[in-house]
C-alpha cells in the first residue's frame, strides 16, 4: 500500500516518511496531484504558521488536490499544523482561511497560572469515542505535543480525544474518512506509532 506525505514546503517530511515506511508501507513524500489521488492514503503534515501553510497549499494547488483527495474517499490524516489546517479558520496571527473539511477554528492557548505556551511536551490522551479505528483496542496513554493555538471544533462528535492543558485540549479529531493528531504520532513512542498504524490500517479495512 502506498502512503502520500503531501511536500507543500512545510512539514515534518522526513520523519513521518520513516514512520511510514518502518510500518512497512510504501511512502511517497510529494507534490504530484496525481500520486497523491492514487494513494491508498494521504498525511498532511505541517510544522510553522497557519497562514503561511495556506499560502504555501494554494501556491503549490496542493489545497485543491488535498479537497479532492478527501471528496474521494481517500483516508486523509492532518498531523500538528496539518490538523488545524483541516477546520475553517485559525486565528493565529491574524484571521486566515483553512481547507474547511472540519467545521470549527483554531485559537491561541489563553494565559493560565502554570501553563506554558507553547504547550510543550508529554500530555496523556482521553479518548472520547473508544471505538473509533484511530483507537479501537489502544490504551490511553501519552504523546508528544508541541503548539502554541488549539482547535474548537464545532461537532462534539467529531472529538476522538483530548489531552488536559488546564482544560480539555484537541488531541485527536475525526470525520468520515477525514483525521488528525495534534500531537506528533511519529515522535510518541510506542502509542503514536501504533495510532499511525491505526490510521494507516483503515483503507485495508474498507478492501
Amino acid at each position: 500500500m502506498a502512503v502520500a506525505i503531501v511536500d507543500y514546503g512545510m512539514g515534518n517530511l522526513h520523519s513521518v516518511s520513516k514512520a511510514v515506511e518502518r510500518l512497512g508501507y510504501t511512502s511517497l513524500v510529494t507534490a504530484d496531484a496525481a500520486e497523491i489521488l492514487a494513494a491508498d492514503s494521504v498525511i498532511l503534515p505541517g510544522v510553522g504558521a497557519f497562514g503561511d501553510a495556506m499560502e504555501h497549499l494554494r501556491a503549490s494547488g496542493m489545497d485543491t488536490v488535498v479537497r479532492a483527495a478527501a471528496a474521494a474517499g481517500q483516508p486523509l490524516l492532518g498531523i500538528c499544523l496539518g490538523m488545524q489546517l483541516l477546520f475553517d479558520s485559525s486565528e493565529e496571527h491574524g484571521e486566515h482561511q483553512g481547507l474547511g473539511l472540519l467545521p470549527g477554528s483554531v485559537v491561541r492557548f489563553a494565559p493560565r497560572d502554570g501553563y506554558k505556551v507553547p504547550h510543550m511536551g508529554w500530555n496523556r490522551l482521553s479518548f472520547r469515542q473508544p471505538e473509533s479505528p484511530l483507537v479501537a483496542g489502544l490504551t490511553e496513554g501519552h504523546v508528544y505535543f508541541v503548539h502554541s493555538y488549539h482547535a474548537l471544533p464545532a461537532a462534539d462528535s467529531d472529538l476522538i480525544a483530548v489531552t488536559d492543558y488546564g482544560h480539555p485540549v484537541t488531541a485527536i479529531v475525526g470525520r468520515g474518512n477525514v483525521y488528525g493528531m495534534q500531537f506528533h504520532p511519529e515522535k510518541s513512542g510506542e502509542l503514536g506509532i501504533r495510532l499511525l498504524d491505526h490510521f494507516l490500517h483503515i483503507k485495508a479495512q474498507q478492501a
